[in-house]
């Protein structure tokens, strides 16, 4: 059995910089990954979507330029094939960024394979133990495959990012994050594209008013929806795949040549043979852990989505750094001091910080609402794109900032400035009176919150 100061599973977005925080502190580290570097952010996640997003992008400027006076003859086309090529060129210089670093730094021993516990402190790879006294597990999640669509041909949103021809029609079950993105892209592409959601409401940990937003814009894309399906049902190979739901009473099909499942997510902790541990896992296979990520097992770790604590490439490296600060600093980072931020990465985007207004009537909270429409700033009306919204919530008691949204054209960057207030707890006035740079869409923010209304 081999002996390190620290064995890291996974070599995702805490596992990656955790390995070299403790290695420059002279300990010796094994990262054990079981497939590429880099875990899903890199390889399936973040990096390979927003290049797809990117080049999705240019395709709607094409088809919108008339509007902003300019004539270009011809038709513009989408080839798969060089947006894969690009999108697999920019996933290719980080991973091998990440493997030189690895390989570059005396105290890190890169591990390739599968690991699996043998008890609470040694885990197994290929036949081999290793052992260490601090133990982190970042092995994320994977896509959620029902047992009843196994016998058909599915793609997750791995297995998407392979193709090289255009879906004719691309069906996807599930309308939330990952859904919502490829539908949005694909049809921008030139696939004809349909959503199927379960419930009423796309992506419903949003307020209704958002998420009805959100459909509007990728309706106007061309986009299809079907809401309230039950009965959700597909067979066939790829190229015929009959998809089958029921709505109001009666009973539909629809032909597909793609199916995407964009259910959800579940994480790998599955394969870590966590039975032979006293570490614990809740009902969904999430593992347990405290505020400093620690798990039930002293001096084990879980980092990242397998610890169902944020599922977000940000949560994951601020898991990273709670563990750090844990070790080195005097534990002054705790899961529970962060708040909640995320991004939509449709077109236009949404920025999320904090609570939603159903989250703070839900919790009693007395809020008062600051919301100023995208129409109704000059920026985005001279870059002509008007959908979306500006909406921040404010706690009567304080005067803080207890949630914002802001859906619309720089969204996912706007966020992080309302964030950073809100971090601070600082009240909202100060936003209110600072003076923001013209021209620009931050700066109907302070004008918004000059007008609040009370959210009932």
């Amino acid at each position: 059995m081999k002996n390190f100061d620290a064995l890291i599973i996974g070599s995702g977005q805490a596992g990656t910089p955790l390995a070299h925080k403790l290695a420059d502190q002279g300990w010796s580290v094994a990262i054990v990954e079981k497939s590429t570097v880099g875990g899903t952010c890199v390889n399936t996640g973040c990096t390979p979507t927003k290049a797809y997003v990117a080049s999705a992008r240019r395709m709607w400027e094409t088809e919108h330029l008339e509007e902003m006076g300019i004539s270009l003859k011809g038709k513009s086309a989408a080839d798969l094939k060089k947006i894969k090529a690009r999108k697999d060129k920019i996933v290719d210089g980080s991973v091998k960024s990440i493997g030189k670093s690895f390989r570059d730094h005396s105290n890190i021993t890169l591990i390739k394979g599968e690991a699996s516990f043998v008890s609470d402190k040694v885990i197994q790879v290929k036949g081999k133990k290793y052992t260490a006294p601090k133990i982190f597990i970042n092995t994320g999640a994977r896509a959620l495959v029902p047992q009843e669509y196994h016998g058909i041909d599915y793609l997750t949103n791995e297995s998407i990012l392979e193709l090289t021809e255009l879906p004719k029609h691309l069906v996807i079950i599930g309308g939330s994050y990952i859904g919502l993105e490829f539908g949005q892209l694909f049809k921008r592409f030139g696939s004809k594209v349909t959503i199927i959601e379960r419930s009423g409401q796309i992506i419903s940990r949003e307020d209704e008013d958002t998420s009805a937003v959100i459909q509007e814009c990728l309706e106007s894309d061309g986009v299809k929806f079907i809401k309230h399906a039950a009965n959700i049902s597909a067979k066939g190979r790829a190229g015929k795949i009959r998809v089958s739901y029921r709505t109001d009473g009666n009973d539909h099909t629809l032909s597909a040549t793609h199916l995407l499942l964009a259910i959800g997510r579940i994480p790998n902790t599955d394969r870590l043979n966590l039975s032979v541990t006293n570490i614990q896992t809740d009902k969904r296979g999430y593992i347990e852990v405290n505020d400093y990520c620690e798990t039930s097992v002293s001096g084990v770790f879980a980092l990242g989505d397998c610890n169902g604590k944020g599922a977000f490439t940000h949560t994951s490296y601020n898991d990273f750094q709670i563990a750090a600060s844990y070790l080195f600093d005097e534990k002054k980072r705790k899961i529970s001091d962060r708040i909640q931020t995320y991004g939509l990465f449709v077109d236009p985007p949404l920025g999320r910080a904090g609570m939603t207004k159903r989250e703070a009537l839900e919790k009693g909270l007395k809020v008062k609402e600051a919301r100023r429409e995208m129409t109704r700033v000059g920026r985005a009306v001279e870059k002509g794109e008007t959908k979306g919204f500006m909406s921040i919530l404010i706690h009567e008691k304080d005067d803080t900032i207890i949630g914002a949204a802001v859906l619309g054209v720089g969204g996912d960057e706007i966020i992080s400035g309302i964030l950073n207030l809100m971090v601070s707890g600082i009240p909202y006035t100060a936003l209110r009176d600072t003076v923001v740079l013209h021209p620009t869409v931050s700066e109907l923010i302070p004008t918004a919150l000059e007008n609040l209304t009370d959210v009932k």
